[in-house]
């Protein structure tokens, strides 16, 4: 090693254990002070959904290249790293692309049967007392052009998964599994708090490399963030660029109806990635294979999911058909339970009910009057009855049976059942236009 490399390799390493030395509160307003986002970025710089079949590789082989460079995973015959995770139609896959390159790329997993990756570790019971959806961020990966460049990459790709998450996704909490010498960054400058206060040694959904679990309950972090940013320059400071900032760069998804995932996997595509270019799904336990097919039980996807296990453990797994959606909606009595209609919002639905958020409590065994939003044009009118209510903090949650669902809810879930695509649901759904 020459010597003025040598010399800036000590140095480094002695500055790397005297900043260790510092308090907590101080190391993180360090990193704080480091911070330096543009709010008007590149317009060349384009922030969406991966969808296409290019998109999406090009994201895989960004992730594999950097995972493999810090010995995250094994290289792999592909280029690419693709999980099951990537399969699901609750994960969506975001992409930064500079001059139609991708040169950065994350993945949020929603909640799903599968699970999360790092709930084999990491306990949530904490995050899920809490209620709310939580999704998981993972896939992280920047082009190495841009690593060393004050976020110019990295900083849109999370404002953009910030936006995403609170106003499309329906997701309450974030939760992570990173590097212990990455934790202090998120801790810091987006105030996740850890799960525990130890470190898991060997993380083998990272080729057994330490990790570190953290969780960020999104409706609390603007407040956190808005106190500790305050006085600080534009460019200095997250809350401004994460709640006030509007990016031009971000191209919002194009949602016909108030659905919460955006699903892109075609049977093609997933033919292609997980039959073609891996053997994700050839590495399957017989669980996972039947929870695979409970997901995509269309006669499209049957011949390119992996065979299923000839004892018919299928049998023995409940199938749940309920549908995320974040749709306005208000209930109203025409006998005067209520002075004024009460908003609620629906989240889940089902052929003969959905579940809501509600602010007070709904009284059971009366029918009422539901005015629900599907759509930016589609609205469905229903007489529904409260059968289920419970309380978590300040939130109310509430299940409803539906007397006898009109003709707009009975076609719309219908064409949920059908597809899952939003192509699959514009076609299916094209009788409300």
């Amino acid at each position: 090693m020459p010597a003025l490399a040598r010399l800036r390799f000590y140095f480094s390493k002695t500055a790397r254990r005297i900043f260790a030395m510092l308090p907590q509160k101080s190391r993180h307003k360090v990193y704080r002070s480091f911070i330096d986002c543009d709010p008007e970025p590149n317009k060349r710089l384009v922030l969406k959904i991966a969808e296409s079949r290019e998109e999406l590789e090009a994201c895989f082989k960004l992730l594999h290249d950097a995972y493999v460079s810090s010995d995250f995973m094994t290289p792999d015959p592909s280029g690419m790293r693709i999980t099951l995770y990537h399969a699901l139609p609750t994960t969506t896959t975001l992409c930064a692309k500079l001059d139609d390159q991708v040169v950065g790329t994350l993945s949020l997993i929603r909640e799903s049967a599968i699970g999360f990756p790092l709930q084999h570790i990491f306990d949530l019971s904490s995050v899920r007392e809490k209620k709310g959806n939580i999704a998981e961020v993972s896939a992280l990966a920047v082009h190495p052009r841009f690593r060393r460049t004050g976020g110019t990459i990295l900083f849109p790709l999370m404002k953009f998964m910030y936006e995403y998450c609170t106003t499309f996704f329906d997701t309450r909490h974030l939760v992570i599994a990173v590097n212990p010498r990455h934790i202090e960054m998120y801790e810091s400058l987006l105030f996740f708090k850890r799960l525990t206060a130890n470190v898991v040694e060997k993380y083998d959904f990272v080729n057994g490399a330490p990790a570190v679990g953290a969780t960020l309950d999104l409706k609390h972090a603007p407040d956190k963030m808005r106190k500790a940013y305050a006085g600080k320059a534009p460019n200095r400071n997250l809350y401004h660029y994460f709640v006030e900032t509007r990016l031009t760069n971000i191209q919002i998804p194009n949602r016909r109806f108030f659905t919460t995932n955006d699903p892109v996997l075609t049977p093609d595509l997933i033919d292609y990635f997980f039959n073609q270019k891996t053997q994700v799904f050839d590495k399957l336990s017989d669980r996972k294979k039947t929870l695979l097919h409970l997901i995509y039980d269309l006669p499209a996807y049957a011949g390119i999911l992996p065979k299923l296990p000839a004892h018919g453990a299928a049998k023995k797994i409940r199938q749940h058909r309920r549908f995320s959606v974040k749709c306005p909606a208000y209930l109203s009595n025409a006998g005067g339970l209520f002075e004024k209609p009460v908003n609620i919002e629906v989240i889940e639905i089902a052929r003969y009910g959905f579940r809501a958020r509600i602010a007070q409590k709904i009284p059971a065994n009366v029918w009422l009057n539901a005015t629900v939003q599907l759509g930016l044009n589609e609205v469905s009118r229903l007489t529904v009855q409260a059968v289920q209510e419970m309380g978590a903090n300040d939130q109310y949650f509430c299940g409803f049976r539906i007397g006898e669902p009109d003709l707009i809810w009975r076609k719309f879930v219908s064409a949920l059942y059908e597809g899952h695509t939003h192509k699959d649901l514009d076609r299916a759904t094209q009788f409300l236009t």
